[in-house]
């Protein structure tokens, strides 16, 4: 099982790894393409929290008994190789997996009326998030 952790302790809430990640999941892949020329930005599949000193960034767990998956009901979310995979095509916006992710770590697209989820940057060997932290407050945690 892989997954994203934040090391809060060292998160300063810069909200990069926002930004990468929307570029990673942009048409160009290009940051000044994807934020000037794009019609549509994509939705970032991390969001940083903030309470007053402290700041962190929230991703999918990609937990080993995922609530999402068990509560959703078009089967757009599933697991394989130890991943929560979304498959946004067969997303029908119910919120189900939104209501039942424990994390709130599940984004709501209400434009489009889908959900989305991180995907571990699926194609790169490490996420995108983790590859631009400058402060390495996010690293890939890997586990059985």
């Amino acid at each position: 099982m892989r997954r994203v952790c934040c090391r809060a302790e060292v998160c300063i809430g810069c909200q990069l790894c926002v930004v990468w990640c929307q570029v990673e999941h942009s048409r160009s892949r290009d940051i000044i393409k994807a934020f000037l020329y794009e019609k549509e930005r994509p939705i970032p599949r991390v969001r940083v929290e903030e309470r007053g000193p402290v700041s962190f960034a929230l991703q999918c767990r990609h937990c080993e008994e995922p609530d999402c998956v068990f509560a959703c009901i078009s089967g757009a979310l599933y697991k394989k190789d130890g991943v929560v995979v979304h498959d946004a095509s067969k997303c029908v916006g119910c919120w189900s997996c939104v209501l039942a992710c424990p994390y709130g770590a599940i984004i709501r697209d209400e434009t489009h009326g889908k959900a989305w989820k991180c995907d571990l940057c699926a194609g790169r060997e490490e996420p995108i998030c983790v590859e631009k932290c400058p402060n390495e407050a996010l690293v890939v945690e890997v586990g059985g």
